[in-house]
């Protein structure tokens, strides 16, 4: 089942249930997956890399905002935002751990044969390929860092 289907499934249920944070976050959702069908090129198909490209680019948003939120004081917003980082997470694949990320990276620094940090640009290309939907870029870059200083 695709994504939309998927998303349009549960505006259905969120509707029936009456569950207003759900029913925002799965038409924020489905707002992004036809404006990603429209774009020039799509041919009104959005492939499943499209799909998870699109839903953390929608969480990045949504952590920036939150972040805005609540160093502003605006409790209200910051819990709307809340919500639906909470309802695309449902979407995404599962997030890797920190340790996790770490054993990854340490197997692609020695694929690729980084000595230091001169060779982050190699680590992050096989990294972010390998790595995508599993983790934010943010953390990608962190640990890389850390593992090549």
């Amino acid at each position: 089942m695709s994504l939309e289907e998927q998303v349009m499934s549960g505006m259905k249920d969120a509707m029936k249930s009456k569950d207003e944070a759900m029913l925002r976050g799965l038409r924020a959702i489905k707002a992004e997956i036809i404006k990603a069908k429209t774009e020039p090129g799509a041919n009104g198909q959005v492939t499943a890399e499209g799909e998870l490209k699109l839903l953390q680019k929608m969480m990045k948003q949504r952590k920036d905002s939150l972040d805005i939120y609540q160093q502003q004081g605006r409790a209200d917003l910051a819990q709307k935002e809340q919500e639906e980082i909470a309802i695309i997470e449902k979407f995404l694949p599962q997030q890797l751990s920190e340790e996790e990320l770490k054993e990854a990276l340490k197997s692609i620094i020695a694929s690729v044969g980084a000595a230091g940090p001169q060779d982050m640009g190699k680590v992050m290309g096989v990294a972010t390929k390998q790595l995508a939907g599993k983790t934010d870029g943010k953390a990608i870059s962190a640990a890389v860092k850390t593992l090549l200083s």
